[in-house]
């Protein structure tokens, strides 16, 4: 008994609905800001609830109004304490999780 194989065609065809690459240089662009946006978005928040005077906070508890993780906040915040000159940035207390005072420098 024989048995005919046919052969598979393995070249691909560029399909339509795939994106130009100027597309992906714009998203690696973006991914590229994310970081500097993030610890903007943070400063930005920080500098508008301290405006009346000084907060104390929790990442865990403005994580949802900064749209970051608790995690990110808590690296972002230590770069913030030496790159923001406009606000005073201290650790504060530990008791669950570390509470943080802002006020205007």
């Amino acid at each position: 008994m024989s048995t005919s194989t046919t052969p598979i065609d393995t070249t691909t065809e560029p399909s339509d609905d795939s994106e130009p690459a100027t597309d992906d240089t714009a998203a690696a662009a973006d991914d590229a800001d994310e970081p500097a946006s993030k610890t903007e978005r943070l400063a930005s928040y920080l500098r508008q609830e301290a405006e009346n005077g000084e907060m104390y906070f929790k990442s865990k508890f403005i994580a949802d109004d900064v749209d970051l993780s608790p995690k990110e906040i808590g690296a972002l915040i230590v770069q913030l304490q030496d790159s923001v000159a406009d606000l005073e940035i201290e650790k504060w207390s530990y008791t669950g999780a570390t509470t943080w005072r802002v006020s205007k420098a």
